[in-house]
């Protein structure tokens, strides 16, 4: 049982290892990610146009969980490395839709190797790593709750 003054010592809060392994592991994707020339936010952007190739940049925003005045200048770097263009929908023109470059979609045959590499940096097996992400999920879904 932690005393009062253990609950406020660093090493023993949640937050704090939350964020120093967020840190970690956006660490340990740098050197992965170089090799396909983008940053930790735009992999996940280009995983997320790899999946639905189109989206509009709010429901881009809403997945990744980014408001417009930080995926605006993401987005602006994808489409100048020519990965990416942007385009108002011809149905609603308030709307912007983000398309793969023909770049950007053969970017995803390189990309292939980052979860392995990932995988072998964090050491741990495959059902481990899923039950992990699994645990922080459902921590996110509580949190989000209010």
């Amino acid at each position: 049982m932690m005393n009062e003054a253990d609950l406020l010592k660093l090493d023993n809060q949640l937050c704090f290892a939350l964020y120093s392994t967020s840190h970690a592991l956006t660490k340990a994707y740098a050197p992965l990610l170089e090799r396909l020339g983008l940053t930790y936010p735009q992999y996940l952007a280009m995983l997320v146009l790899w999946e639905s190739d189109g989206v509009t940049v709010k429901a881009l925003g809403e997945r990744l969980r980014l408001d417009s005045g930080t995926l605006t200048p993401l987005l602006k770097r994808l489409e100048a490395a020519g990965l990416v263009r942007r385009e108002r929908d011809k149905r609603d023109e308030r709307q912007v839709r983000i398309h793969l470059s023909e770049a950007g979609a053969a970017l995803r045959a390189g990309a292939g190797a980052v979860p392995h590499g990932i995988g072998c940096a964090m050491g741990l097996p495959l059902e481990r790593i899923i039950a992990l992400k699994t645990e922080l999920e459902q921590l996110r879904a509580a949190l989000e709750r209010d």
